[in-house]
């Protein structure tokens, strides 16, 4: 996210609209913080991985909502890190028109680069 223009500023005029902080949940424990960090790697290791082979990002069945989120690689590594730093994730603009075909589970992701992995250490 961009810096916010009016940050520190007593004349901020989306101080109308409420506090937005006062929606943060606790901080970010250290057990949550490295399963976050841990994702960064993961995510890093699957995009390496898949984007190649023409794979754009990960699909997330929504519990909330009942639909499929569909995530660009470099929209969900902003999203963590944001959750990660802020210990929120802010909304965002969903993927227009995504082609199904083209996002994978995350789990789909694990199982490949498990297979890569195992591929790998049997050379």
């Amino acid at each position: 996210m961009p810096p916010d223009p009016f940050a520190g500023d007593p004349d901020d005029p989306s101080m109308a609209l409420g506090d937005h902080d006062a929606d943060d949940g606790p901080p970010l424990g250290d057990e949550e913080r490295a399963e976050l960090l841990a994702d960064l790697t993961d995510l890093a290791v699957y995009q390496a991985l898949l984007e190649p082979r023409g794979l754009r990002g990960i699909v997330v069945d929504c519990a909330d909502c009942g639909e499929s989120h569909y995530h660009d690689w470099e929209l969900l590594r902003s999203s963590l890190e944001q959750l990660l730093n802020d210990g929120r994730m802010r909304p965002h603009e969903p993927a227009y028109d995504p082609d199904p075909g083209l996002y994978v589970t995350w789990e789909y992701c694990r199982g490949y680069a498990d297979g890569v992995t195992e591929s790998e250490t049997l050379r």
